[in-house]
Formats: structure tokens, sequence, C-alpha cells
């Protein structure tokens, strides 16, 4: 998230979800991480989680 390296965070979303990471644990994650890496990059990872999501479901 912090580097901006959209198309590896994808496929480590899909493996914290393919490990039991629920939908509140991620979005609590991304939280947490936004104070350090920035907002910008937060709400980024943010999209780029509930466009997993809703693939998923």
């Amino acid at each position: 998230m912090a580097l901006n390296r959209p198309e590896q965070l994808r496929f480590h979303l899909e493996k914290a979800v393919e490990n039991g990471l629920k939908p509140a644990e991620l979005v609590e994650a991304i939280t947490h991480l936004a104070f350090y890496a920035g907002w910008p990059m937060a709400m980024s990872a943010a999209l780029t989680a509930k466009d997993l999501f809703a693939k998923k479901s």
C-alpha cells in the first residue's frame, strides 16, 4: 500500500481473503495503515478491496 503498487496489492489482498481475513478485518488494517502510508494510498487500497469483495460475492 505504501509504495503505490496496486498490481501487487490485489494479489496480497486475494491471498489474505483466501487465508480467512474477513472484510471488516481488512478495512481495519487499511484504516490503521492509513496513518502511516497516507490517506490517499489508503483510499486507493480500500477501493481495490471493495472491488475484490464485490467479485467474491
